[in-house]
């Protein structure tokens, strides 16, 4: 598997600290099923996903560099790895709605949409700890 170097570089990563990273995913995702505001739901939703993002890419020995655009690369590699187009389309649907949030004056979601994204999130993070290799 290519890593682009702009967006990523290897360094070595124990099995605690993918534990780590996967415990990280599972906290915002508890967040997001139990807060009561749509926002934050949708919010830490997406940050779960991302992070269960993470998690698989420091499992494959690789850190993702902080410049513009890595957000939408974590989601391609995470559709690779775990070959799933759905990932990248949904993903990158999430990643757009927060952008919208951050730069473009905010978003509303439905709760409807937060059930749906919290959902999805959830289904990923199970495909994710099935591709981790920790103790």
């Amino acid at each position: 598997m290519k890593f682009e170097e702009r967006f990523f570089r290897k360094q070595k990563y124990t099995s605690e600290q993918v534990q780590q990273y996967y415990r990280n995913a599972l906290k915002d995702l508890d967040i997001a099923e139990k807060d009561t505001f749509a926002s934050v739901k949708f919010n830490y939703a997406y940050s779960a996903f991302l992070k269960a993002g993470i998690a698989l890419l420091a499992n494959h020995q690789v850190h993702t560099r902080s410049v513009p655009g890595h957000h939408m690369k974590i989601i391609e590699k995470m559709g690779e790895i775990l070959k799933s187009k759905d990932v990248v389309t949904m993903g990158n649907l999430m990643r757009t709605k927060r952008n919208l949030d951050l730069y473009d004056g905010g978003i509303d979601p439905t709760r409807k949409e937060c059930r749906e994204y919290i959902d999805f999130t959830r289904k990923t993070i199970k495909k994710v700890i099935k591709h981790l290799t920790i103790e």
